[in-house]
């Protein structure tokens, strides 16, 4: 090899000034991680010095000087002119005969085959900068005449208007910078699949999943944001374990894919409707791309002596069936962010119609005047502050992004451009939104939220929202375990971010409401669903599951792993089902199996229904999704809670079940926690301990069956008071005799936090933990920290 063209297998990191960072780090996988197993296709790249080589022969130094000294970046016509000159001079000119040779001849020791032609700036993927984007890539690239053309248009590509544009914004000197190319046997995922993932979550920052993503055909589309990808979050210390952790997997519309035509250049075509259903990748595919992903970012950490998240292109051959590794590069906005300043949006109680909904990134929340653009030309039309509405963007696109407060796009998951620079420049983005540009009228005011979850939404106006930002760098511990209540999964990862000792109710309701919206027993029964809408529709839900009821196992299962996983090794004390009848019947096909109760809330809620003939199989798919979190994803930090429970006969027969169904109480750790929030808890409360390993108050239900209230009745509301004397008195019964029995006890409820003589109460008794809502952590966590330093002190 000359001095202009190098293989990849004998480059590294330590070759970024010389082959850019995009080949450098193909060699250093070749070299490093191809004997640990890992895949990446063979090529070459041609040399930094060899850029510089050609631009010195062909005299164009001199002449690019001219064009770019002086230049105005905010002046789009001037952008332009001076971008397309630029490029002109670099085709026009020939290659240097000695490159040229040096090129063939690397491509000829490969075996002549097809390739992509890519472009690696030397400071292309440096940890302060992304030039991801900034020059193009040429696919299926066939014969030596193709590839040297290929070259030239690589060289060119370095003067694109949005990569002049981008280097003159970040202080990047033109000619400080120059180009390697990479020539890369080609991989065909034409006829399988490829995607893009991350050694962490992108929207949350959170350090232990692996986001996966996936399509049909070449890879530029997910890149793109022209098709909705497939969705896999994995949870890294458990399958590093040797656990199959899938906590979330959300199938994608994989609308079109991008193959070879009949010239052999890359165009897009349709899906056929039943593979739009499949999955692009198996599980298995899945968990050892995400092993790859935990290999590779151990190993870039080790070189550069700190934790490196990384940002990953992947791709499945369709002839072979082999999963490779097309490039890798450190991920440049979530690892920079700063950890101790904790950042929350919340919008205030509204009313407003809902425009559209896509996938959120980030959690941030926006407003402004909606612009749908058909193309970047339109940037006239565009005013600091605006809402970009559009099909999806491209690098062409980063002038009108960089004025806006916010994007939308119909097309696109959290792996696309539009994500990947709005969470760089700190906007707002939803995408995969389907019919934004249909949804929302040009000219109108518009809120962006994506503090709701995963799922993020447009309303009409402009709403009022909270934006709170605490220090949570040095906050002081506590002998009582500050819990959290958590609900939603899609919210767990951005809320592990608050310094808390676990998690103290998680509930399952929001899952089953939310993300499931059927009756288990619809799902198990479903021919006994009257109303043939409701059946449809379950169908539909479940479509593409052996039964019916392996939707409601799957889904539960991603939900309570989720939740695990975000507090993971924390404990999760995950409490089973408590829908009360009226609120079963709200679900799908729900009132077809749900009694009429004249009051149920102390009616067939809780564990009466779990050995209950009309629900004990729908219980005994909770107990399958539970099983499943412990025995496949690893993740044993999860303590299943019984809710109310009125006799400790009615816990033996709960326990019972449990053990039919894969759950025995001492077996493998398993711990079984009861909610205390009957009367009947408290004052049998050594015969319920010799059933369970802890007990959690429930304060809300105690006090309304302790004062004799119904708390959802506004006639008595002032009467319900967890401070009354007779409530007290419960409490410390209940922690009194907890601790005789040598069982754990905590509470959970908003109390502690709104009444400060209450919280003192509980410390006083010395009660185990306290666990609150988000959004009190951090200010109880410093209260009890104060209480207690009284306490010693007294």
């Amino acid at each position: 090899m000359s001095n202009w063209v190098l293989p990849f297998e004998s480059v590294g990191l330590e070759s970024i000034p010389v082959v850019g960072g995009k080949n450098a780090s193909l060699g250093e996988m070749i070299r490093s991680l191809g004997p640990c197993g890992i895949c990446v296709p063979a090529g070459f790249a041609t040399t930094a010095a060899a850029y510089r080589h050609h631009l010195q022969t062909a005299t164009l130094r001199p002449r690019l000087h001219q064009l770019l000294n002086g230049l105005d970046v905010a002046d789009l016509p001037q952008l332009q002119r001076a971008g397309l000159a630029a490029r002109e001079l670099l085709l026009s000119a020939p290659l240097p005969r000695d490159l040229e040779q040096s090129i063939a001849e690397a491509y000829q020791r490969l075996g002549s085959p097809a390739v992509a032609v890519r472009s690696s700036a030397t400071a292309e993927d440096l940890p302060d900068a992304s030039f991801a984007g900034q020059q193009e890539t040429y696919l299926n690239v066939r014969g030596e005449a193709d590839l040297l053309e290929a070259c030239r248009q690589c060289y060119a590509s370095l003067f694109t208007d949005r990569a002049i544009s981008y280097r003159q914004l970040n202080g990047f000197d033109h000619f400080s910078v120059a180009l390697s190319i990479g020539v890369q046997r080609m991989v065909r995922s034409d006829l399988a699949c490829s995607g893009v993932m991350f050694s962490l979550d992108t929207e949350s920052g959170f350090r232990e999943a692996v986001l996966l993503t996936a399509a049909y055909g070449l890879g530029e589309n997910v890149v793109q944001g022209a098709v909705n990808p497939d969705e896999y979050l994995i949870f890294k210390p458990t399958l590093q374990q040797g656990f199959a952790p899938i906590v979330s997997k959300r199938r994608g519309a994989k609308a079109i894919r991008m193959v070879y035509g009949e010239r052999g250049t890359p165009c897009n075509e349709p899906v056929q409707e039943d593979e739009r259903q499949r999955f692009a990748l198996d599980d298995a595919e899945a968990l050892q791309l995400a092993r790859w992903a935990c290999q590779i970012e151990d190993h870039y950490s080790q070189k550069r002596g700190q934790s490196t998240p990384m940002d990953i292109e992947w791709a499945k051959d369709g002839i072979t069936g082999e999963l490779v590794i097309l490039q890798a590069r450190p991920e440049t906005v979530q690892s920079r962010r700063t950890a101790n300043v904790l950042r929350t949006w919340s919008l205030q109680p509204h009313q407003a119609p809902l425009l559209c909904r896509g996938r959120a990134i980030g959690t941030s929340v926006s407003q402004g005047p909606a612009r749908i653009l058909r193309h970047p030309s339109e940037i006239n039309r565009f005013q600091n502050g605006d809402v970009l509405v559009t099909e999806r963007t491209d690098p062409d696109w980063e002038p009108i992004l960089k004025r806006a407060s916010g994007v939308v796009t119909n097309q696109g998951g959290r792996t696309c451009h539009a994500a990947i620079i709005a969470r760089e420049m700190g906007i707002t983005a939803i995408v995969g939104a389907t019919d934004a540009t249909e949804a929302i009228d040009d000219g109108e005011i518009v809120t962006l939220s994506c503090c709701e979850g995963d799922e993020g939404r447009v309303y009409r106006g402009a709403l009022p929202f909270d934006l709170a930002e605490r220090d949570v760098g040095d906050l002081p511990p506590t002998r009582t375990k500050i819990l959290m209540n958590v609900g939603n999964p899609e919210a767990a990862f951005n809320l592990a971010a608050i310094p808390c000792d676990g998690v103290g109710l998680a509930r399952l309701e929001f899952i089953i409401a939310n993300q499931i919206r059927v009756h288990p027993m619809a799902l198990l029964q479903t021919d006994r669903v009257m109303d043939g809408q409701e059946r449809d529709a379950i169908l539909q839900l479940s479509a593409g599951y052996l039964h019916p009821s392996e939707y409601y196992v799957d889904r539960l299962a991603q939900g309570m792993g989720r939740l695990a996983a975000a507090f993971y090794p924390k404990p999760v004390i995950l409490r089973f089902s408590d829908f009360k009848s009226n609120e079963y019947a709200k679900l799908l096909g729900g009132s077809s199996f749900e009694p009429i109760e004249e009051n149920p809330m102390i009616g067939w809620r809780g564990a009466s229904r779990y050995d209950a003939p009309g629900f004990r199989d729908a219980f005994a798919l909770e107990c399958q999704a539970l099983l499943r979190v412990r025995e496949q994803m690893g993740l044993v930090n999860v303590i299943p809670m019984i809710p109310f429970c009125r006799t400790p006969e009615e816990a033996d027969r709960v326990l019972a079940v449990m053990a039919q169904n894969g759950l025995v109480r001492g077996e493998r750790g398993l711990e079984v926690y009861v909610m205390c929030e009957v009367p009947s808890n408290v004052m049998a409360g050594e015969a319920f301990a010799e059933r369970f390993d802890g007990f959690s108050i429930g304060s809300n239900d105690l006090t309304q069956l302790t004062l004799g209230l119904d708390r959802d009745s506004a006639l008595v509301a002032d009467l319900f008071d967890e401070r009354h004397p007779a409530v007290l008195e419960m409490l410390r019964l209940a922690i009194r005799t907890a601790k005789r029995c040598g069982r754990k006890v905590g509470i959970c409820g908003q109390a502690p936090s709104d009444y400060p003589e209450f919280a003192a109460f509980l410390v006083k008794e010395g009660i185990d933990s306290i666990s609150l809502n988000p959004d009190v952590v951090i200010n109880t966590r410093m209260h009890v920290a104060e209480l207690e330093q009284n306490c010693s002190e007294a």
